[in-house]
């Protein structure tokens, strides 16, 4: 996925910008890059690769050079962004997040017209944001051009740009699916994924994008330059998994959404009869470690630490490509605590269950720590589609799922009729999935939060989440 900041003031804005977007670096792990812009001398750009070593190490030297009262900077797990633009529309610094499942339609499309060509990457794609910045041109100003450009996209796309006079124009996605939230101090307006990163900075809440809105930002003022449009479907995930703690989406913060939901977990399966009696309730760390925290508040029974994952020399932006190494170092992260896993009963809350490669090795880590039973709780209900809005997960397909495939051996093509039933633990297929699932992982019980449920816990109209990649609904 990814994440951008941005900011405009009276005052030079580079370590705020560089700050604004490291506190984003859970969003991503490949891509950064700054712009910043200058009245006398111009913009300033970098970008780096941040796939072995964090932002802040790698733009260290940067900031020192760079120096302007307008700049933006992402995070990005996809191509190398910002760009700098120079149209008809004047020279614009641009970036995006989301995800263009029709990119090639758009390429050929675009070619059509002849006289065109893009910066091809090494693979022979387009970079998505070169992309959509050549369909933004197509218009005869900006506005006009991102509501082009995301109309025409299938998938989603949230966008901030900087014009060569050191104006912010953000844009959410036509749908919301991702936050966008504006900060303002004494001097100036900055714009975010995550509210966190601007409250460290000295900015307090000032305004929160709906979908489709765009407005621009200078340091006196947020102008309105399209409305918001009343329907939107923002991503659970970003409560669920993706979004820090700290945040606050559409008046709802990320930590107390997963406390209550893991309440809510414990809650239902106390209704239901099925929540065993252990040692320890215990997060997989970090994300699910507030879920457990909810619901040992709720059982009563104890929480602790059996593992800890140990961060200072593998953070999680050392990603390699090849998955086994991927796996050795997920491993190499969980340093355990004999003393909580010996002869004990424990219960783990994950964020969620996606491919299930990772927390197979950790189950296997625990029984050879001696633990007595592993009790599995998802913090979401079965994934059984992959996102074609934002990418959450390097899913290429919907057999990489583990809900899917263990579908997929069950019944075949049949299966995917049945999908509802499966993710619903009430019925025959549930619990068939459920049984498949521990046999296979190993585990002495497996539960999934339900749809209901998760909604309960975010807390805000249902209508207004997105849940394709559980249910399909669009």
């Amino acid at each position: 996925m990814g994440g951008f900041f941005g900011a405009v003031s009276r005052r030079d804005v580079v370590l705020d910008v560089f700050f604004g977007v490291d506190y984003h670096s859970h969003l991503g792990t490949r891509r950064a890059g700054m712009i910043v812009h200058d009245h006398e001398s111009g913009f300033q750009r970098q970008i780096h690769s941040i796939e072995n070593t964090p932002f802040r190490t790698k733009f260290e030297d940067d900031i020192v050079r760079f120096h302007g009262t307008s700049a933006v900077g992402c995070i990005s797990d996809a191509d190398p962004q910002p760009l700098l633009v120079r149209s008809h529309l004047g020279t614009f610094a641009i970036t995006t997040i989301g995800a263009i499942n029709n990119a090639e339609e758009l390429v050929e499309e675009y070619f059509s017209g002849r006289n065109s060509q893009f910066m091809a990457l090494s693979s022979g794609a387009v970079n998505a944001t070169e992309l959509v910045a050549a369909l933004i041109n197509q218009k005869d100003n900006l506005v006009a051009g991102i509501q082009y450009a995301q109309s025409k996209v299938d998938g989603s796309l949230t966008l901030l740009i900087m014009t060569d006079a050191g104006d912010l124009i953000a844009a959410r996605d036509f749908m919301g699916r991702l936050p966008v939230l504006v900060g303002c101090d004494e001097n100036g307006h900055c714009v975010a994924f995550e509210s966190f990163a601007y409250h460290k900075l000295g900015y307090h809440d000032e305004y929160e994008l709906g979908p489709a809105e765009i407005v621009r930002l200078t340091p006196d003022a947020i102008e309105v330059l399209s409305p918001a449009r009343d329907e939107m479907k923002m991503c659970a995930f970003m409560w669920v998994y993706y979004g820090y703690p700290n945040s606050n989406y559409e008046g709802m913060n990320v930590e107390v959404m997963r406390y209550r939901n893991g309440a809510i977990m414990a809650r239902d399966e106390a209704a239901r009869g099925a929540q065993p009696q252990v040692d320890y309730v215990a997060g997989v760390p970090d994300s699910g470690v507030p879920h457990a925290i909810g619901y040992s508040t709720e059982s009563g029974m104890p929480f602790g630490r059996p593992f800890i994952k140990y961060t200072p020399t593998w953070p999680r932006s050392f990603m390699p490509a090849n998955q086994d190494l991927r796996n050795k170092i997920a491993n190499m992260k969980q340093v355990p605590v004999p003393e909580l896993i010996r002869d004990k009963k424990l219960l783990f809350v994950d964020d969620s269950i996606v491919r299930g490669t990772q927390l197979r090795e950790t189950v296997n880590f625990l029984y050879d720590s001696g633990a007595a039973e592993v009790h599995m709780r998802s913090a979401c209900p079965p994934i059984m589609y992959s996102c074609k809005y934002l990418s959450f997960s390097s899913s290429k397909s919907d057999m990489d799922l583990i809900a899917r495939r263990v579908v997929d051996s069950l019944e075949g093509e049949e299966g995917v009729a049945h999908l509802d039933e499966y993710a619903d633990a009430t019925t025959e297929r549930g619990q068939c999935l459920l049984k498949t699932i521990c046999e296979d992982m190993g585990f002495d019980s497996l539960s999934y939060q339900s749809l209901q449920g998760m909604i309960e816990a975010i807390g805000i109209d249902p209508e207004k989440i997105c849940t394709y990649c559980w249910d399909g609904r669009e």
